[in-house]
C-alpha cells in the first residue's frame, strides 16, 4: 500500500516530488563532504609529516602538498632556491612588517644520506628548524628534556651582520668537474665608479682564469678609466693592467676576500663595505695607476645570486651592491705627472661573475633611476652547449629592499651612433627601451646612451671574462656604455617614477 502510494504521488506531484529528491540529494552529498573533511582533518592533526605552527604556509608555485607528503615523482627536487633571501628581502622584510608578526623556515622530511667511518651509506630522513622563529609561530616541540635554542648558524640564516651576508653570496668557487673547456674557466670581482659631475668613470676588475686552482691559471688587476666624449664621439678610455702567477693569489670558497699579490686586493670589512685596493700600469705607456677606495654597499640592495648550469657550459652571477657609495682615490702618473680622482660617496656598483666563457655573451645594465636600482640582463650560453636562451629579466629594487620582478622580451636598442674598434667602424645603441606589463604592473625603462666604447673580444683580457675562449662569438664586439636611465610604471597600485646615470653592455 505505501508503494502504491509513494507510486501516485510522485506522478501526482512530479516537481514537488523531484525538489524534494534533489533536496536529499544535496543533504546526502553536504553529509558526505563534511564527514570526508572531518575524517581528513582527524588524520591529519596526526601525520608526523606536516609542518605545524602559523596561520600560512608558503611553498613553491605548482607543488602538490599530498606528492610532497607522499614522496611522489613531483616532490623528489622539493626545495625553494634563494630560501634566505626570500626570508630576509619578502616574508620577513621591512616591506611587510605590519601584516607579517612571525616567520619560520622549516624543511621536514627531507631526505639525506648518512655514510658512517666504515663507508657505509644510509639513507635518512631530515628535519631542519631555527628554534627562536618555530617557537614565534608556535610550531615548537614539546620538550621533555633539555634545550633548544638558536646556534650561531641559525642566527647567521636569520639574521646575518652585512660582513657575513657579503661573504656568503660574495665567496669564490671552484670549477665543477667534467667541464669541457675548464681553460675556459673565469672568475672575477667587478666595480663600476662614476665621478660626481657624471663625466668621468671606471670600471676595475680582479680576475682569476684557466684551469683553477691544479692546471695554468692566473690573476690579473684590470682597471680602465673614461671620459665622456662630445658631440656624439667616444671619449677617452685608458686601460691599465697588472698579471699575476698562483703562488701570489688569495682566494677562499667561503667568503669574499682577494689578493692578488701586490698588484690589489678586495677585502670585506667588519662593518660590510668593501675596501678595494690596485696597482697597475698602462699597456701602452706603462704609466703607473693607484686605486684605494672603500665601496659601501646600500643595506638590503642585492641580488643573492643564480647560476645557470646545462651540458658543458656553467655560469652564476651574484651582486653584492646593486646600490653603494665609493670613497677613495683613484691616482695616475708619478712625480710632477700625478694626478688623482677624489671620491666622496660617489656612485658605486659592485659584482661577482663566474663560469665557462667559451662563446658566451650577454645583455646586462645596472643603473639608479630615483629611489630605485634597477638591474637587467640574461646570458647568451654557446650554441653548441645546449643551454637555450636564458630569458631576460628587471630586477627592481627601493630602499626597503625587492620591490618587483619583470620579464621584458627584449632590450630595445636604436642604433644611431658609429665607433671604431681597431680600426674598424661598429654601430652602437644610442637609446633602448625595457617595456613589460604582469598583471596590475607596468614598468617602462628608457635608456639614453651618453658614452659607448668597444672592445674586441678576440684581443687580449676584458673586464668581463677570458677573451681568449671568446673567438667563436658571432657578434666579436663587446660595447660598454654609459648613459642615463628613465624609469615609469606601477607596482602594487602605487606610481615608480625616477631618473639617474647608469651603466649597460651589449654585443655587437
Amino acid at each position: 500500500m505505501l508503494s502504491v502510494l509513494a507510486v501516485r504521488n510522485l506522478f501526482h506531484k512530479p516537481w514537488r516530488s523531484a525538489l524534494l529528491f534533489l533536496g536529499y540529494g544535496m543533504g546526502v552529498t553536504v553529509m558526505i563532504v563534511l564527514l570526508s573533511i572531518g575524517e581528513a582533518l582527524i588524520t591529519q592533526a596526526g601525520d608526523e609529516k606536516l609542518v605545524g605552527g602559523g596561520d600560512v604556509t608558503v611553498l613553491p608555485e605548482g607543488l602538490d602538498v599530498e606528492v610532497m607528503k607522499t614522496g611522489g615523482l613531483g616532490g623528489l627536487f622539493f626545495s625553494i632556491d634563494n630560501a634566505r633571501f626570500v626570508y630576509l628581502q619578502l616574508l620577513a622584510s621591512p616591506r611587510l612588517a605590519g601584516d607579517v608578526r612571525a616567520v619560520a623556515p622549516q624543511v621536514e622530511g627531507k631526505l639525506l644520506y648518512l655514510r658512517t667511518a666504515s663507508g657505509r651509506e644510509l639513507p635518512v630522513r631530515a628535519s631542519g628548524d631555527v628554534p627562536s622563529a618555530t617557537h614565534a609561530v608556535g610550531a615548537a616541540p614539546e620538550l621533555t628534556a633539555g634545550a633548544w635554542g638558536d646556534d650561531d648558524g641559525d642566527r647567521r640564516w636569520t639574521r646575518p651582520t652585512a660582513a657575513e651576508l657579503h661573504h656568503d653570496i660574495d665567496h669564490f668557487h671552484l670549477p665543477p668537474a667534467g667541464i669541457a673547456n675548464p681553460k675556459s674557466w673565469g672568475e672575477w670581482h667587478y666595480f663600476n665608479v662614476l665621478s660626481a659631475d657624471g663625466r668621468r668613470w671606471a670600471f676595475v676588475s680582479f680576475i682569476l682564469s684557466g684551469e683553477v686552482p691544479a692546471g695554468r691559471w692566473g690573476g690579473q688587476v684590470l682597471v680602465t678609466t673614461h671620459e665622456q666624449g662630445e658631440g656624439g664621439r667616444a671619449g677617452a678610455s685608458r686601460r691599465y693592467s697588472a698579471t699575476v702567477l698562483p703562488p701570489a693569489i688569495h682566494f677562499s670558497t667561503s667568503d669574499a676576500n682577494l689578493r692578488l699579490g701586490d698588484a690589489g686586493s678586495v677585502t670585506v670589512t667588519p662593518e660590510g663595505d668593501y675596501a678595494v685596493r690596485a696597482r697597475a700600469r698602462e699597456e701602452r705607456t706603462g704609466e703607473p695607476l693607484e686605486l684605494d677606495l672603500v665601496v659601501a654597499p646600500a643595506p638590503r640592495a642585492y641580488f643573492p645570486g643564480a647560476t645557470l648550469q646545462s651540458g658543458d657550459f656553467a655560469s652564476g652571477y651574484a651582486v653584492a651592491a646593486l646600490r653603494a657609495d665609493a670613497s677613495g682615490s683613484l691616482c695616475t702618473g708619478a712625480g710632477a705627472r700625478r694626478r688623482c680622482e677624489r671620491f666622496d660617496r660617489a656612485q658605486a656598483y659592485h659584482d661577482h661573475n663566474w663560469g665557462v666563457w667559451r662563446g658566451v655573451s650577454w645583455e646586462w645594465g645596472a643603473t639608479r633611476a630615483g629611489p630605485y636600482s634597477i638591474l637587467f640582463g640574461r646570458v647568451q650560453p654557446p650554441v653548441d652547449s645546449g643551454g637555450g636562451t636564458s630569458p631576460l629579466f628587471l630586477y627592481l629594487v627601493d630602499s626597503l629592499g625587492f620591490r618587483a620582478l619583470f620579464r621584458p622580451r627584449d632590450v630595445a636598442y636604436e642604433e644611431g651612433r658609429e665607433i671604431f674598434v681597431g680600426g674598424r667602424p661598429v654601430r652602437v645603441p644610442t637609446r633602448g627601451v625595457l617595456y613589460d606589463v604582469r598583471g596590475a604592473d607596468t614598468l617602462r625603462l628608457e635608456l639614453i646612451v651618453e658614452d659607448a666604447t668597444g672592445t674586441d673580444t678576440r684581443g687580449g683580457l676584458i673586464e668581463r671574462g677570458e677573451s681568449d675562449f671568446a673567438r667563436a662569438l658571432a657578434r666579436p664586439y663587446f660595447i660598454q656604455m654609459k648613459g642615463r636611465a628613465r624609469l615609469t610604471g606601477r607596482v602594487g597600485g602605487q606610481p615608480v617614477l625616477g631618473e639617474g646615470a647608469g651603466f649597460f653592455e651589449t654585443y655587437r
